[in-house]
């Protein structure tokens, strides 16, 4: 059984990989060549060319067939398209932006996608809507013109090591640098779907293990537990055994924020990943609390340059003096804001009778 993995590299690639040799594939590897990574097996075949120009792709793959191909980088219809008839399995990776409000929440009312999102949801159909968006739904479409029988994930933001855009580098970079508070915005509740690269390795090989299963489908996958932005600096910290204080500020008055929620809203993008568990038996490979930590400790081992493409991707530019003003103004506007009386009290409610709730009215327990 010959397999061809589009990419190999990146944070899943070696996974895949591995996981193809355990299962009794020849494993190839087509990318551009850049950069290769210890993880991948000297046995391994290396295809160097641009996965995003079909000419080059068609030169480089000439006549070949293949049992099997995973498509995890590159321009996803010139790979289906060059691929037709000569593969026989063909599981690919786009990207969560095909829904309607992910990259433009404003398009639903009240603001933001439906938590969850599921499979069914509402898709960009409107190029005017959202660009981004509505150009993945049309390779959604055109991949299953070419490739009828392929099995496609929508992936959501995927962390680990050999990540371009780590989303953790914004708070471990803090810690590598001394800070003590960090700034979250709207107490950092938001809940965002992630995939910890080696659990969206385990659902695309899933796949290749249940064909009749996953053949035809489109699926959602994602770390079955979605922490809050506030758990995942916990578990940060916490890993990297660091006193962090968090700053709890609202969105619209801390820009510093903006890098940590990726979208004009700190609204919620959380992935249902029900039919994944359902079909194709999908449970976390790694809690995300352990796949926290090591990507934290593979960063301090390996932090992005500064200034760097990861930084830049990022777009936060680490401005300490910047965020210690806010700060201080912050404190200036919580003492002014605490001075204001209330005729009663606001409380929590009568049905709450947690700390700071209503007491109990009777004091020893009866059994």
């Amino acid at each position: 059984m010959r397999a061809l993995v589009v990419g190999g590299t990146g944070p899943t690639g070696h996974f895949i990989v591995n996981g193809l040799l355990q299962r009794g594939f020849d494993v190839a590897i087509l990318h551009r060549g850049s950069h290769e990574i210890d993880e991948i097996p000297a046995q391994v075949e290396h295809i160097h060319t641009d996965p995003y120009d079909q000419s080059c792709l068609e030169q480089a793959l000439a006549s070949r067939e293949f049992s099997l191909c995973i498509a995890t980088y590159g321009r996803l219809r010139a790979i289906a398209a060059v691929l037709e008839g000569r593969v026989e399995r063909f599981i690919s990776a786009g990207g969560a932006p095909a829904y309607r409000g992910y990259m433009n929440p404003y398009l639903f009312t009240p603001h933001g996608l439906p938590v969850p999102t599921r499979e069914d949801a509402p898709k960009v159909e409107q190029e005017s809507e959202d660009s981004k968006g509505f150009r993945i739904r049309r390779t959604e479409q055109t991949l299953f013109e070419l490739q009828p029988r392929a099995t496609h994930f929508r992936y959501p933001f995927v962390y680990g090591p050999y990540q371009l855009v780590p989303r953790e580098w914004l708070i471990v970079r803090r810690i590598r640098d001394g800070r003590g508070q960090i700034i979250l915005p709207d107490g950092g509740l938001t809940l965002h779907s992630f995939g910890y690269a080696e659990n969206v390795a385990h659902a695309l090989l899933l796949a290749v293990d249940k064909p009749a299963a996953s053949e035809g489908r489109i699926y959602n996958v994602a770390d079955e537990e979605v922490l809050s932005l506030r758990q995942v600096t916990e578990i940060i910290a916490a890993a990297l055994d660091h006193a962090l204080e968090i700053i709890n500020m609202p969105y619209e008055l801390a820009p510093c924020t903006r890098p940590f929620i990726m979208q004009p809203l700190s609204t919620h993008r959380v992935q249902d990943v029900a039919a994944i568990r359902a079909d194709l038996g999908y449970r976390d490979k790694v809690v995300p609390a352990e796949a926290l930590a090591r990507t934290a400790h593979w960063l301090m081992a390996n932090p992005p340059e500064s200034g760097g493409i990861e930084e830049q991707v990022l777009q936060d530019p680490f401005d300490y003096a910047a965020e210690d003003q806010l700060l201080e103004r912050w404190r200036q506007l919580t003492v002014e804001l605490a001075g204001i009386d209330f005729k009663q009290e606001p409380g929590l409610g009568m049905a709450y009778s947690g700390p700071g709730g209503r007491e109990r009215g009777q004091q020893e327990y009866e059994e």
